[in-house]
């Protein structure tokens, strides 16, 4: 029985599953530097090679973004016309600025096109998504359909059209006499040509609409249903189930559009232009299109440049305050549990 028990096998060391104890973890590999040790010139070639596929991103955004923001934050304090040297004038472009009563239509006009345009154009791109998020033969034409113009819209090509539409006696004209309305285009009456800008905008509902729909498919079909057993109106399983679920989506859609509504000059610029830049009236004198003139017509590129960051610094405000807002009415998963 002695002989038995010295020849059993002895048990394993602890902290290998294999049998290995940890010395044989400290055996040199074949260039001489212990099993398992990092190797610095391999780290060194992995953090180059990283370097190397992010160097196009790396110039692009050196040169092409934060250079110019640099190089305009300094012609903001300076006299620049684009051909002389700068000189620098401290703060007097900003204070000459907001002394301007053209720069204070700006601010006018551009804040009555985000506060109107931006929620009739999400309000749409909802209705159409609600529509198109029933089941029915045909909806990926109806879909494709409605998010064309979101891809052909902020053409040059588009505007034009659109300002040949809301001339005097073109289409909408026409159409208002048969309703008994008054007539006289829009482009010419600079109290109604924004809303010709708002029309534009609300068409290109698309983009929107698609992450509308996208935000609908993921509300669960129990809900409505358990809605509708207790007696909810459609009214109230919308009010009470889609909008809280969706919430997300929709403040993604609020934040985009409105950064997007304040950056508006492109159309601005084409369907007011009638004889002087945006519009009659200064119509159309939106932000950016005022800027335009200051920096490229007027060649004060100096001011242009102030402009530029006091529009840089209210849309930083505006999505300052969207975010602080969300917490009262955006509902997360995560926040429920």
């Amino acid at each position: 029985m002695d002989a038995a028990v010295t020849s059993a096998p002895r048990p394993a060391p602890p902290g290998r599953p294999d049998g290995k104890t940890a010395a044989a973890d400290s055996r040199p590999d074949d260039d001489g530097r212990p099993r398992g040790s990092s190797r610095p010139g391999g780290a060194r070639r992995e953090n180059l090679a990283g370097y190397l596929f992010m160097s196009p991103w790396i110039a692009g955004f050196l040169l092409l973004t934060a250079g110019p923001m640099a190089a305009s934050l300094y012609f903001a304090f300076t006299d620049y016309n684009l051909f002389d040297a700068p000189k620098w004038i401290g703060l007097d472009n900003f204070t000459e600025m907001f002394g301007d009563p053209r720069w204070r239509t700006s601010v006018e006009v551009t804040g009555r096109y985000v506060v109107i345009g931006t929620p009739l154009k999400l309000a749409a791109a909802l209705g159409v998504a609600l529509l198109l998020n029933r089941s029915r033969r045909g909806q990926g034409f109806y879909r494709a359909a409605f998010y064309a113009p979101s891809l052909i819209g902020a053409s040059v090509s588009i505007a034009v059209v659109w300002r040949a539409l809301f001339s005097d006696g073109a289409a909408v004209d026409r159409t208002q006499q048969l309703l008994g309305m008054e007539a006289g285009g829009w482009i010419g009456d600079p109290d109604r040509i924004i809303y010709a800008l708002v029309a534009l905008t609300v068409w290109q509902f698309g983009a929107p609409m698609v992450i509308f729909l996208a935000g609908l498919k993921q509300v669960p079909r129990e809900l409505y249903e358990a809605a509708q057993v207790d007696g909810a109106s459609p009214w109230r399983r919308f009010w009470h189930i889609t909008l809280p679920m969706i919430s997300p989506v929709l403040f993604f859609n609020v934040l985009l559009e409105t950064i997007h509504s304040f950056q508006i000059f492109g159309s601005a610029y084409i369907i007011g232009s009638q004889g002087n830049a945006c519009g009659p009236a200064d119509g159309t004198l939106v932000y950016t299109c005022y800027l335009y003139i200051q920096g490229f017509e007027n060649s004060r590129m100096g001011l242009a440049s102030a402009m530029a960051w006091m529009l840089l610094l209210a849309v930083g405000l505006v999505t300052a305050v969207l975010f602080w807002s969300q917490r009262r009415w955006v509902h997360y998963e995560e926040a429920g549990r």
